[in-house]
């Protein structure tokens, strides 16, 4: 009887040792737990909201990201521009290489909005200087454009410097939801 309750121990002890290295890794590695900072991406995500972040995928327009920008700082932004796009905004519409896109996450947000422009026309080549998006970089913009810091203000920022995609808002646990783009 003594034999089968060390047995059962030490198995309990393998597998609390076996999923804390686990856990430890997919945090580290994989599933990066974020706190929301700033008012940029209301109402898609709040101040003070806590996100995860996964790194594992490849990154696409209109998905949220998370990196770190030319300033130093950290930020969380939704991906407009791909390399090689050319992009600009004409009376508060999106166009991409010359076509008219549609930003549905918007929606909600230019209900709302009265007389005011959400997002002042530009084009990639007066703002930065080049015609298309270069290789290895993004265009990025917060949801809540009148007050974001953007690639409107840093510029385009590279694929290294991205350290993933925000998947889930966790806490409050009243806001939890799975983020789509």
């Amino acid at each position: 009887m003594e034999k089968k309750i060390v047995e059962t121990i030490w198995h309990w002890l393998k597998m609390f040792v076996l999923c804390t290295v686990v856990i430890f890794i997919m945090q580290a590695f994989i599933f990066v737990p974020l706190e929301v900072t700033g008012n940029s991406m209301s109402p898609t995500l709040e101040e003070h909201d806590f996100v995860v972040v996964e790194n594992i995928s490849r990154v696409k327009r209109f998905d949220i990201i998370v990196f770190h920008a030319p300033d130093g700082n950290t930020y969380v932004k939704r991906v407009i521009g791909l390399p090689g796009d050319r992009i600009s905004y004409k009376k508060d519409s999106l166009y991409i290489n010359n076509q008219l896109i549609d930003e549905p996450f918007l929606k909600d947000i230019k209900k709302k909005k009265n007389e005011y422009v959400l997002t002042a026309d530009f084009d990639t080549s007066e703002l930065l200087g080049v015609k298309t998006i270069p290789k290895d970089q993004y265009f990025v913009m917060g949801d809540n454009r009148r007050v974001s810091k953007d690639s409107r203000s840093f510029g385009t920022i590279s694929s290294y410097s991205i350290i993933g995609k925000a998947r889930l808002v966790y806490y409050p646990i009243q806001d939890m939801k799975i983020i789509k783009n």
